[in-house]
């Protein structure tokens, strides 16, 4: 990035987006009549939420507010007199920043700034920013780049307002409105390089992608909310050793690793993105390889922290997501087990039933402790559905690769090596037979079950 594209935004709009560690916050919600949201989250505990993301990126937590209002204020978002107070509170607890627990428009942020003189962060913004601290790979942060300039522009229409009523007079061009259409032009510029530089790495991806899938191996998508153990899951069932964090949004980059079920067929486990109520818009396309890993699995797990309240509501949260952000209306989702994670963290009288009893096709886990994670893959080759065949095999030499192949994508019990024969008991997947029987001529395979 250039170095003026660096000043224009930590100077102009970027202090005003970024939240600092060690800087106190208020936290501010508003409390708006949505009779579907009122029964699934309250204010309060999306607030929590908010501290929560704060925590992840470095913020104390100096007071938290609730305005109830039946709409929000057009200039402020909260009322008038709710501004005053936050002015007060603000000189009172050397607070350096507002977190707002919704997104807001540009002018309203800026009328929030001016006449409560400390930098306002909306929920957005404060989202964007954790993302923006946590991309390891140059797409994912370039990804990230581009949702964080696209959400942007808008905001350098709205702070420049107080540039352009500098402009002089009637029909004259003054200095701050050249100066707006300048940065306007430095990030539009940004973004239409990210962009190209985008699809190459898209090209790429999609190589990769379709390896994978050439592999014939059933791909297992690990989703759901953020910090609910899903690459705690992937580790102990893999054997790997993927980064985790007891933070929100720890993981950003999908991780893919191989496993083995019951009936010894292999599976790939891909680990995505967490998921979170009001998750920016902006932030969908940012993780398009992510959310592509979901769209061509062959089951999803969804994990959930069994030690939060509200279930249900983070279930029907995931559910909404993926079915107005990731799956579109023509396209049908893969099946999904419910995976209750952290049990070893219940109070000892908490039944564990009670937890799975409301939500469908659910199993309940540690996945730190290894508990009932026999019964979560018996589910997982259940799920997956693909009868797995015994055979044997008569193979000439000239076709002893095919031992290979069977080793790596099935299962060899015996081989005997038989005058000008390899004697072979194996055991594969339905949708593979086909595959092996199109190397195969009649006498050199025989299906047992």
């Amino acid at each position: 990035m250039a170095e003026d594209d660096l000043h224009l935004i930590e100077d102009r709009v970027g202090k005003r987006a970024r939240v600092k560690a060690k800087e106190r916050a208020i936290l501010v919600g508003v409390d708006l009549t949505y009779p579907e949201e009122e029964v699934l989250w309250t204010t309060n505990e999306s607030l929590k939420e908010l501290a929560s993301l704060a925590k992840t990126a470095g913020v104390k937590i100096a007071d938290k507010i609730i305005q109830r209002r039946s709409n929000p204020d057009p200039k402020f978002y909260i009322g008038k007199g709710k501004v005053d107070e936050i002015k007060e509170l603000v000189k009172e607890l050397g607070a350096h920043v507002i977190l707002f627990n919704d997104e807001l428009r540009p002018a309203q942020a800026r009328n929030l700034e001016e006449s409560i003189g400390a930098k306002i962060v909306d929920r957005t913004q404060l989202i964007m920013d954790i993302f923006a601290q946590r991309a390891q790979t140059k797409e994912a942060k370039l990804q990230v780049e581009l949702a964080q300039y696209e959400y942007l522009l808008p905001r350098l229409r709205g702070w420049g307002e107080s540039l352009e009523r500098q402009a002089g007079g009637i029909g004259t061009r003054g200095p701050g409105q050249t100066r707006l259409a300048r940065d306007r032009e430095k990030v539009q510029r940004r973004i239409d390089s990210i962009r190209a530089k985008l699809e190459e790495a898209e090209k790429e991806l999609d190589v990769r992608r379709k390896r994978r899938l050439e592999s014939n191996l059933p791909i297992v998508a690990l989703i759901g909310y953020t910090n609910t153990g899903k690459t705690t899951l992937l580790n102990s069932l893999t054997g790997s050793e993927g980064f985790k964090e007891d933070k929100l949004f720890a993981t950003l980059d999908p991780l893919t690793r191989k496993f083995e079920l019951p009936d010894r067929r292999k599976v790939l486990l891909t680990d995505t993105v967490g998921l979170i109520r009001k998750l920016p818009h902006q932030l969908i396309p940012a993780f398009k390889s992510t959310l592509k890993s979901a769209r061509s699995a062959d089951l999803l797990l969804n994990l959930m922290d069994a030690t939060k309240e509200k279930l249900e509501a983070r279930w029907q949260t995931v559910n909404r997501i993926l079915n107005e952000e990731i799956f579109d209306g023509n396209q049908q989702r893969p099946p999904m087990i419910n995976v209750l994670n952290k049990i070893d963290l219940l109070d000892p009288g908490k039944e564990i039933a009670s937890l799975t009893s409301g939500i469908e096709n659910s199993v309940a886990i540690s996945a730190i402790e290894g508990n009932n994670l026999d019964e979560l893959k018996d589910l997982i080759a259940v799920e997956l559905g693909d009868e797995v065949k015994e055979i044997k095999l008569h193979l000439p030499y000239d076709k002893a690769e095919i031992l290979d192949w069977l080793h790596n994508n099935g299962e060899v019990k015996t081989e005997e090596y038989k005058g000008e024969e390899i004697h072979i008991v194996g055991k594969i997947e339905q949708h593979l037979l086909s595959e092996l029987k199109y190397e195969l001529t009649d006498g050199e395979l025989e299906e047992m079950t």
